[in-house]
């Protein structure tokens, strides 16, 4: 985990976060201080969330010689809202999430766990008078160079040109954690696929990466809400939302490799911290079901074959 200190106008960033307005900080990480530039960022969360998510830009070069050194723009992942215990500890289950599939998948988002210590330098922002929790998701274009390739803005493309090893254990994985927001067509909002799944190209071939977890059910937002095309009662029920096109021996293969990370995927659920030991209990509990539901894999992979999605 990494300690920092924000500073900077942020009753007037988060007033007019709609807005998206660039705004002067100063990010003090060790004995070093950084120029940055913030902005609000998100969809949903930023109209929710009184303390939005932010985008950070560094100027060329300026973190040299400090954590930061080499990076030009991240995305942080902020607790939604001042004084909420429960808020804050839904960013240490989303960060969680991103941890799992790391586990999973080396073909995976690289997260920072950070302790921040906000400050408002206009006086004007209540409820920061202690550092909450946050992290910083690693770029796209980070990824794609660790994987060789390069991020795809597609606003379609056919099936067969997935990766379809990433691609079922995204479809296992996205039952594991309860999380039926994403998808693999084009979002009304979007000019691009996909609805929370960034695309690889490597070589021509399409490596699915998922990420924003907040409607998942082992995070299990106050703001989440289910898929209103699904019937679910609760964010925490599960559905397969696999498309039907993948071969069912693919997620057999994903649906056991998973399977058998079982005391990895626990034991980092154990070691990622919580806020209180109801809450630690609940995400332990809750991965904990995937797990005894696999133990019938021809039960598991049958109701996978009856709820995928699309033609095959």
């Amino acid at each position: 985990m990494l300690e920092i200190r924000l500073s900077g106008p942020l009753a007037t960033l988060i007033k007019n976060k709609e807005h998206r307005d660039t705004q002067p900080f100063t990010l003090t990480v060790g004995d070093s201080q950084i120029d940055v530039e913030i902005r609000t960022r998100g969809k949903s969360r930023l109209a929710v969330c009184r303390f939005p998510p932010l985008h950070l830009k560094f100027a060329k070069e300026s973190a040299a010689g400090t954590a930061f050194a080499g990076q030009r723009a991240v995305k942080l992942v902020t607790h939604c809202r001042n004084g909420s215990i429960r808020a804050e500890n839904n960013v240490l289950d989303e960060y969680l999430v991103y941890r799992l599939f790391n586990i999973v998948s080396d073909q995976s988002y690289r997260v920072r766990l950070l302790w921040i210590d906000y400050e408002d330098i206009e006086g004007k922002l209540g409820g920061l008078d202690r550092p909450y929790y946050g992290f910083l998701i690693e770029s796209e274009q980070e990824l794609a160079a660790r994987a060789g390739g390069e991020a795809a803005e597609l606003d379609r493309f056919q099936y067969p040109l997935l990766d379809h090893h990433q691609t079922a254990l995204m479809y296992v994985f996205q039952y594991l954690i309860g999380n039926t927001d994403w998808s693999l067509l084009v979002a009304e909002s979007e000019q691009a696929c996909c609805h929370n799944v960034d695309l690889i190209d490597v070589d021509g071939r399409l490596l699915p990466i998922p990420y924003d977890f907040d409607a998942s059910g082992v995070v299990n937002a106050p703001y989440a809400v289910p898929n209103a095309n699904l019937n679910l009662k609760r964010v925490t029920d599960r559905r397969y939302r696999g498309y039907c096109k993948e071969a069912l021996d693919n997620v057999v293969e994903a649906l056991r490799s998973i399977a058998a990370m079982r005391e990895s995927i626990l034991a980092e659920a154990e070691r990622v911290p919580a806020l209180k030991d109801s809450y630690a209990k609940q995400r332990a509990r809750f991965l904990g079901h995937f797990f005894e539901e696999a133990g019938d894999e021809a039960e598991m992979i049958h109701e996978f074959d009856r709820r995928c999605v699309g033609p095959s």
